[in-house]
């Protein structure tokens, strides 16, 4: 048992050393491909053209929805035009489609004809790589941004007239000690004003208070519309190993045969 014991260590001794670190992937610092724009456009990105995967497609191969990394898609509109060419087949011809439907980081096409980009007698897998064409995204995505601005404008107004309206509520009952200290010097003369004073100030607080809850419930619905039409940065492609990966085996066709037993 010595003598294996010996022998067990001093392989490990001649092993080579491995270090984690040569396995670790080289991603940027700050892990984005693109600088934060504060959700405006970049000058420098072209936003007409992107990337999708086929995520499912319809029996007839006419209907595909397709998934993004970028969120941008969410601008279309049903009937706008998509064209696009099949990933490794740049020097194809553009096939043409046409939006039916948008969810978030997803949208469905409908495509009159593959024969420009795709030989039909080929299977159309599912998972296959696309890349977009479409000027009217790059239009909606800076006119999202030009409207998001308006959006933020007025936010700030609301914000300025909401921040006078809750420092006035925090130092109510300063000033009402203010007031009644100063009608109270002159208790005789001064009663009925004094009186006055405070119920004006009383009615002031719940018009005010009546006024904060508009301004709150409008900074909310105000909120919900800047986060929909705010403009997504350019993420890092995190699922293009899965998106990617081909393990080269046969597809079946669905559906399948019925089995009699």
């Amino acid at each position: 048992m010595k003598r294996l014991g010996h022998y067990l260590l001093a392989l490990l001794a001649l092993a080579p050393v491995v270090r984690a670190s040569n396995y670790e992937p080289d991603f940027p610092q700050d892990g984005f491909l693109s600088k934060d724009m504060d959700h405006k456009m970049d000058p420098a990105i072209d936003y007409s053209h992107f990337v999708g995967r086929v995520t499912d497609k319809d029996d007839s191969g006419r209907i595909f929805k397709i998934k993004v990394e970028n969120n941008n898609a969410k601008f279309f509109r049903a009937a706008d035009v998509v064209y696009f060419r099949v990933q490794g087949f740049e020097k194809s011809d553009r096939c043409k489609s046409f939006v039916k439907n948008v969810e978030d980081y997803y949208f469905t096409v409908y495509v009159e004809n593959l024969n420009p980009c795709w030989n039909e007698k080929e299977y159309f897998k599912r998972g296959t790589i696309l890349q977009f064409e479409s000027n009217v995204l790059s239009t909606r995505v800076y006119e999202a941004m030009k409207y998001r601005e308006m959006l933020v404008n007025r936010k700030n107004d609301f914000l300025k007239q909401l921040n006078g309206i809750n420092n006035f509520l925090w130092t109510f009952d300063q000033q009402k000690v203010k007031v009644a200290a100063d009608y109270d010097q002159r208790i005789v003369e001064m009663q009925k004003a004094r009186q006055k004073a405070l119920d004006d100030l009383i009615q002031m607080k719940q018009e005010q208070m009546n006024v904060q809850t508009e301004l709150m419930r409008k900074l909310n619905e105000l909120d919900g519309s800047l986060k929909y039409y705010q403009i997504e940065r350019q993420e890092l492609m995190s699922d293009r190993w899965n998106m990617d990966h081909d393990a080269g085996l046969p597809v079946g066709h669905r559906p399948q045969e019925l089995k009699v037993e």
